[in-house]
């Protein structure tokens, strides 16, 4: 005897390919990309996931601290822009940016990037 099904065969556009026209199911960047406004203008934002961000560390503008290598966060920039207007930021971060103040405290020996 086979194990009972739950999910409707065929194409009953549940699951991943649910997902809207804006998002983009991306396998070779390890995350989903999707579209949303901020500050006036539409951003592209590429999750990635922390298998698929090995290699570099990376400073999250939200709160100026390093993402390490390995963890899972969020890749925003611009639409109107090209690439290289990316930042990398916490998922948290990201996800707080409109509650969060425009200056950003730094001390006085932190390198700007």
């Amino acid at each position: 005897m086979s194990p009972r099904r739950n999910r409707p065969k065929g194409d009953g556009r549940s699951g991943p390919s649910a997902r809207s026209a804006d998002d983009d199911r991306s396998g070779r960047y390890g995350g989903w990309q999707s579209s949303e406004p901020w500050q006036g203008e539409e951003w592209s934002v590429r999750h990635v996931a922390g298998a698929s961000a090995a290699g570099k560390t990376y400073r999250c503008p939200g709160c100026d601290q390093m993402i390490p290598s390995g963890v899972p966060h969020v890749v925003a920039w611009p639409e109107h822009s090209g690439v290289d207007e990316r930042r990398h930021w916490h998922k948290a971060c990201w996800n707080a940016k409109d509650r969060r103040t425009t200056r950003v405290q730094r001390s006085r020996n932190a390198p700007r990037f």
